[in-house]
């Protein structure tokens, strides 16, 4: 997954979670695989060794998350939960429709780090073409925006209240 350089928007809560999973990957985690391989390489012959093999897999899994979590939690700004008065900002759980679909047609996602994805709720990056568009605009408005194929869309926002809210 790419990251750009731009600042990721997170809650102290989320952020605390990143910084416990970081934490917990960089001791136990790491400790347990490095533990694995060195068992594996006991085995002697390498070549034909599957526990090797897979566990060089995991530490190759588990290093590219630290990595991961490092760069998000140096591009992490953390908030205060947004002020409730109905303007798209990170943090908000919004809900919309695209225009000319009924009210039954609505979606709701929380606008954050998509790293953070809280159960039963899609997250939109701020930088995603949706995401991007409505930022700033208010409950009730109707923005345009294009989609990644290239598509004109309109979307109103139906709601955009502050996440855990």
């Amino acid at each position: 997954m790419t990251q750009t350089d731009q600042t990721i928007w997170l809650t102290q809560d989320a952020y605390d979670k990143l910084v416990a999973e970081l934490e917990d990957l960089k001791g136990p985690q790491r400790q347990e695989i490095v533990a694995r391989i060195s068992a594996a390489r006991d085995e002697g012959d390498l070549k034909e060794n599957g526990g090797y093999h897979a566990a060089k897999d995991e530490q190759g899994r588990i290093e590219g998350r630290i990595r991961q979590l490092e760069d998000m939690l140096r591009k992490a700004e953390v908030g205060e939960t947004p002020a409730d008065d109905g303007v798209v900002e990170p943090g908000m759980v919004v809900t919309y429709k695209f225009e000319g679909d009924g009210d039954d047609e609505a979606e709701t996602f929380l606008l954050g780090a998509r790293e953070i994805e809280p159960e039963g709720l899609t997250v939109y990056s701020p930088q995603s073409p949706l995401g991007s568009a409505i930022i700033g605009h208010k409950t009730g408005e109707t923005v345009a925006y294009e989609a990644p194929n290239g598509k004109k869309l309109q979307v109103v926002i139906l709601d955009a209240k502050p996440y855990g809210a």
